[in-house]
């Protein structure tokens, strides 16, 4: 069994976003449904126990529900990573019974902000995505924010209004901050303008952690996020990034050794097992 708790599989590229930081794939072909479900029997197989879909955004993909239904019955814990636009009441009706956590991005606390580095309209579309998962409260719900330049000073008020929404959400919450950290498809990313310093992010953490929360803050710096992943991307190659780069090692279902091609790679198993630790399905 493969030392890995978790594996992301990027099940497409397309994206109603273009974040500048984001780690996603970028152009990158799709396969088809029968080899997906082959991918996720074989995520099952090799160990892992939990499965996030992601991309893009999976919500792009029109066989994601089928997708979600095939992970539940592999036996794996189902995560979905969406940017929001596209979750809707009807999708969460038809498939949440078959989700254990939703994570969704936000970059600033207001539309202002998050248009910085989001299309306009996305704070709107996860504040109702928010309004929609608390019809399922067995769905535990992240949400994300990757620290730049453009929004470090709003992160307090992003935590202030999820200290609002945790007050009435009856769904499991977590708050992962990200250090935006450079690496990305892109070569054309001006990262000095996006990246803080590590004091920087420390101060936040600092100012954050000085009052307490009704939910879990996870701070993830640079060192944490390094050699953190292990990725099926859409065209079903396994790649782990190091650094800045994208390593890849060839098609995931012919891997016979999944632990041999870790430990060929740079990824950090002890790390990436702690961090999993972070989150499990009926924990508190």
């Amino acid at each position: 069994m493969a030392d890995v708790a978790t594996i992301d599989f990027h099940v497409t590229s397309a994206c109603s976003q273009a974040c500048s930081y984001c780690w996603g794939p970028r152009d990158v072909a799709e396969v088809d449904t029968d080899t997906a479900c082959a991918i996720i029997a074989k995520i099952a197989s090799d160990g892992a126990r939990r499965i996030v879909f992601t991309g893009g955004d999976p919500l792009q993909r029109a066989d994601t529900g089928l997708l979600i239904r095939c992970a539940k019955e592999a036996g794996l814990e189902v995560a979905l990573s969406t940017t929001g636009d596209e979750l809707t009441e009807s999708f969460l009706d038809a498939y949440a019974a078959d989700l254990d956590l939703v994570s969704l991005p936000l970059d600033g606390a207001s539309e202002e902000v998050s248009s910085r580095t989001k299309e306009p309209g996305h704070f709107t579309a996860v504040m109702r995505a928010l309004r929609a998962l608390a019809a399922h409260p067995r769905v535990d719900v992240k949400v994300a924010t990757p620290v730049t330049r453009s929004n470090i000073d709003d992160v307090p008020s992003i935590v202030a209004l999820l200290d609002d929404h945790a007050s009435r959400l009856p769904n499991r919450l977590f708050y992962n901050v990200f250090h935006a950290f450079p690496r990305s498809m892109s070569t054309e990313v001006d990262w000095e303008g996006i990246v803080v310093s590590d004091e920087e992010f420390a101060r936040l953490r600092s100012v954050i952690g000085a009052a307490p929360h009704a939910f879990t803050v996870n701070w993830l710096g640079h060192e944490t996020l390094d050699r953190l992943y292990v990725m099926v991307f859409p065209d079903g190659t396994l790649t782990v990034p190091s650094g800045s780069e994208y390593r890849n090692y060839g098609s995931y279902l012919d891997i016979d050794d999944l632990d041999e091609v870790l430990r060929r790679s740079e990824f950090d198993a002890p790390k990436h097992l702690r961090h999993a630790a972070g989150w499990r399905r009926g924990t508190a």
